[in-house]
């Protein structure tokens, strides 16, 4: 039999890391489908949606200043750094026995005005998508992306009936 998995002694394991990825795509893909279809002020990505919004803006008072500037556009170097991490682990802890996978992976934003990309996609916490994004929704930061959303969707309805037409026609 095998011993305690010992997750701060484990090998990355290529498998894994890949498995992990794909649900982060995954999770984003979803988000941004909920994006198109749910006007982002309208959208609630969890049971606790309004106690993580009050916890958020209080402990990140700084989100609040410059007409939201530092959740319109996540700087990385900040989140990342010595005080930024220690800061995010507090908050994030406070949610391990409230939420689901609370230290999970995902993908985010890091301009709200623009929709997932290469050069516009960080990994956080589970946590911080939630604190992140629950106030972006809420505080109308997501409603460029909305737009964004629609117009692609409709852009691909319009091509799928273009070539739906075009085979019916042959």
């Amino acid at each position: 039999m095998a011993g305690k998995f010992d997750p701060q002694n484990a090998q990355n394991l290529m498998e894994i890391e890949k498995q992990f990825a794909v649900k982060a795509v995954e999770q984003a893909q979803t988000y941004w489908n909920l994006l198109e279809k749910v006007p982002p002020r309208d959208l609630k990505l969890t049971k606790l949606d309004d106690e993580i919004l009050n916890h958020t803006m209080e402990f990140f008072p700084e989100f609040a200043e410059n007409d939201h500037a530092k959740l319109v556009r996540l700087d990385e170097d900040w989140m990342k750094s010595e005080e930024g991490k220690k800061r995010w682990r507090t908050f994030i802890n406070a949610y391990e026995k409230k939420v689901k996978e609370f230290n999970f992976g995902c993908l985010i934003r890091t301009d709200a005005r623009q929709e997932y990309g290469e050069t516009n996609t960080i990994f956080v916490t589970r946590m911080q998508f939630y604190a992140i994004e629950i106030a972006r929704n809420r505080l109308g930061l997501n409603d460029a992306a909305h737009e964004i959303a629609k117009a692609e969707a409709a852009k691909e309805a319009a091509l799928k009936e273009k070539e739906a037409k075009k085979k019916g026609s042959k």
